[in-house]
């Protein structure tokens, strides 16, 4: 069975194994997310399942947005996704998910939006290679040579500076390390995109 949820970054911390190993791992404050509303086939052409994150007061939501969740009976919430999903038929509306699906040792994608950076130099952004730093040099942390010789024009996709961050972006096969249905954590190995507090979707890793 393929299992979603959305979460918020806490931040990172720590584990240490049975064997002494030491873990960096990322808590994740997942769920309990309701499902809304579940695309199938007949009715909307392709299979998938709405769920939505973050209860909100009623007046935070626009006409539409609290219409739909009553005609679900479902409180307001914040965060409404739609995750494609084969086995979406399984699910039905008023169904709840939470991190008690996961378990210890699964392998899962987590995708968030990065940190954004700003505007960011040719440097910072891509890895160039900067000038000499001697006195006499006048060139330091400039981008170079933009175009071809006799193009008279910079061709489109040149790694030139600019807004840095803020994109959507997927880690993929993160492993599962701890998972505490109690206070809906999921803890996994490694970091995730995004600042403390970000949104962030977890699904079955596709490599796994």
């Amino acid at each position: 069975m393929e299992k979603v949820i959305i979460g918020k970054k806490l931040g990172m911390t720590q584990m240490f194994t049975e064997t002494g190993e030491l873990i960096p791992v990322t808590a994740i404050l997942a769920g309990p997310c309701p499902v809304v509303q579940v695309k199938t086939l007949e009715g909307d052409g392709y299979q998938a399942v709405q769920v939505a994150y973050e209860p909100v007061p009623e007046r935070k939501l626009n006409r539409p947005e609290r219409g739909h969740f009553a005609k679900a009976n479902i409180k307001p919430h914040r965060i409404l996704k739609e995750f494609r999903l084969n086995n979406a038929a399984e699910y039905k509306v008023g169904d709840e998910l939470t991190v008690a699906s996961f378990q210890p040792g699964d392998a899962v994608d987590v995708t968030g939006i990065s940190k954004g950076k700003g505007f960011a130099g040719g440097i910072k952004r891509w890895g160039f290679s900067r000038g000499p730093e001697s006195h006499g040099s006048k060139y330091h942390r400039g981008v170079g040579s933009l175009q071809a010789r006799d193009a008279a024009r910079v061709f489109k996709g040149r790694k030139m500076p600019g807004h840095m961050g803020a994109v959507r972006r997927t880690v993929q096969n993160l492993q599962v390390v701890k998972v505490d249905p109690e206070r809906n954590l999921l803890l996994v190995k490694g970091s995730i995109p995004g600042a403390k507090g970000s949104v962030v979707t977890i699904k079955n890793s596709v490599k796994a």
